[in-house]
């Protein structure tokens, strides 16, 4: 009995890859992605999703990045003429990160230097923790999507296996690819996905590393600014 099933899905696998070899022209991404069943559809949800969420932080990340070379000369001039309200007015009306940490920086002043420098420096952590929101969502969509299609290896191979013992002796190539495909499509899109997740993720970091630095620069050069009067 277990010579006819095998000689059976020898020969049956020989007609399948036949035809598989004669419509492999004509299988595009989208008919193979389509025989991943459910797991495909939550993938290609997770990768607009990590899309949108990078297109939209990336861009208020350059924003972030795009600094007026001259803004931080005219709050010195500004300071040393004594014309705190001057300066006050420049930050008030910079619409960046740093605009807002000396802004609030300006406003502190008269307090001890660790006050206006703590104060700073808090600005400058909410200013982060703003940009960074929503990004850890496309790390997390990194972490999960390869996970998701290994989860679309096993249901796709009991699947197979499910099939394969109700069929009895009729077994069939043809009867066990709708579980193979299933199988190898959500192995092969979750890791896409979770490559380019995390590709765009890591991106995504490097920029907010760039903002964060940016803004210690700055720190650093208001609270140098603070301290020439008393020199």
């Amino acid at each position: 009995m277990l010579e006819n099933i095998l000689l059976q899905i020898t020969t049956t696998g020989t007609e399948v890859a036949t035809q598989v070899a004669e419509n492999t022209a004509k299988m595009n991404i989208f008919s193979l992605a389509a025989k991943g069943g459910w797991i495909m559809i939550v993938l290609a949800i997770l990768s607009i999703v990590a899309v949108y969420i990078f297109v939209e932080r990336f861009m208020a990340l350059k924003k972030a990045l795009q600094e007026d070379k001259s803004f931080m000369d005219n709050v010195k001039n500004y300071i040393h003429r004594g014309d705190l309200k001057g300066a006050r007015s420049i930050t008030e009306s910079n619409d960046s990160p740093i605009g807002r940490m000396i802004s609030k920086g300006l406003s502190r002043l008269g307090r001890p230097l660790n006050d206006i420098n703590q104060a700073v420096e808090n600005v400058g952590k909410l200013e982060v923790a703003r940009l960074e929101s929503g990004v850890s969502m496309v790390g997390t969509i990194a972490a999960i999507a390869p996970s998701l299609g290994f989860l679309g290896t096993v249901t796709g191979m009991v699947k197979a296996f499910f099939d394969m013992s109700t069929a009895g002796n009729n077994i069939d190539i043809q009867l066990l690819s709708g579980g193979i495909y299933e199988a190898m499509v959500t192995t092969v899109g979750g890791l896409i996905v979770g490559i380019i997740a995390n590709f765009l993720y890591s991106i995504l970091v490097g920029q907010i590393n760039k903002v964060v630095f940016m803004l210690e620069a700055r720190t650093m050069e208001f609270m140098d600014l603070l301290h020439e009067p008393a020199q």
